[in-house]
């Protein structure tokens, strides 16, 4: 693959939708809903659905009696919401600095701009939005990914005038980076038995992805290295849901070992929880 190919725009896999268990439930659907613009879907007191028109992108669980998970330990590092177009970007960026929304961080990864933030119970976020795959850089099969300061002036700039009104139509959850304890016992679970290909080899972090995307899902070690296998229940990451067409679900059950169940439900060497189901 020459250093500028364009990557492929089909889509075998997508990320679903994330759930997290809470302590706080009201608090924390609020939070998502006032902050960072996610709409409520449903809700019946036990759980919340929040989303994007009506795709459902988190799901809230409560579980007051759920251990408080350690930032340490396996699990979520944060779910990473794509918004369609860099002007959406900025105007969640407006709104986040009209409303005093604490924020964690802001990089430029050469294929996305990204924001980072936490929920009030430590659930780490990412809003972005992708740069135009023709900027992205491929050499050998891995993307060039990096970590530099965002320009927020130059995002901001390109509001177009629009008014924050919550996360458009098209928002989805681009991709979910895990803590893990090794990468090496993480990259055959994520690479051979979902099919993910490597797209990019980081300093203490391995990045997979189906079809020519940067990255639908990532492992790291940044805060978590020699983590032990999960203790039930926790709060955080409760299951991660990926959607793929029935080749890809096949090929998935094959190797796995399942039958044809659907989800079909995984978990890698330390317990997170992967549901896989075919993409309508």
């Amino acid at each position: 693959m020459g250093p500028f190919q364009k990557a492929q725009t089909t889509t075998s896999l997508a990320v679903g939708s994330v759930a997290l268990t809470v302590h706080d439930l009201e608090r924390v659907s609020d939070y998502y809903q006032r902050e960072i613009g996610l709409h409520l879907l449903r809700s019946d007191g036990d759980s919340a659905a929040l989303g994007a028109g009506d795709r459902t992108l988190l799901v809230l669980r409560r579980d007051p009696h759920a251990r408080r998970r350690s930032p340490r330990e396996a699990g979520l590092f944060h779910t990473a919401f794509l918004l369609p177009t860099r002007a959406s970007l900025a105007q969640w960026l407006l709104h986040a600095i009209g409303s005093r929304v604490a924020v964690d961080g802001a990089s430029d990864h050469a294929v996305s701009e990204a924001i980072y933030l936490s929920d009030p119970e430590g659930n780490g976020i990412e809003i972005y939005a992708d740069r135009p795959r023709a900027e992205w850089k491929w050499s050998d099969g891995m993307v060039h990914m990096s970590t530099m300061a965002l320009d927020l002036e130059d995002l901001v700039s390109s509001a177009e005038g629009g008014k924050w009104t919550g996360f458009p139509d098209g928002a989805i959850v681009g991709h979910v980076h895990l803590q893990v304890g090794d990468l090496s016992r993480a990259e055959p679970f994520y690479r051979d038995t979902l099919g993910l290909e490597v797209t990019c080899r980081y300093p203490g972090a391995l990045f997979y992805a189906a079809d020519g995307y940067h990255h639908h899902l990532a492992t790291n070690i940044w805060n978590s290295r020699g983590a032990a296998i999960r203790s039930f229940p926790s709060t955080g990451l409760a299951e991660v849901g990926i959607r793929v067409d029935p080749g890809r679900a096949e090929g998935i059950r094959r190797i796995a070992g399942v039958d044809g169940a659907s989800p079909v439900r995984l978990r890698d060497p330390w317990g997170t929880s992967i549901a896989v189901s075919i993409k309508a």
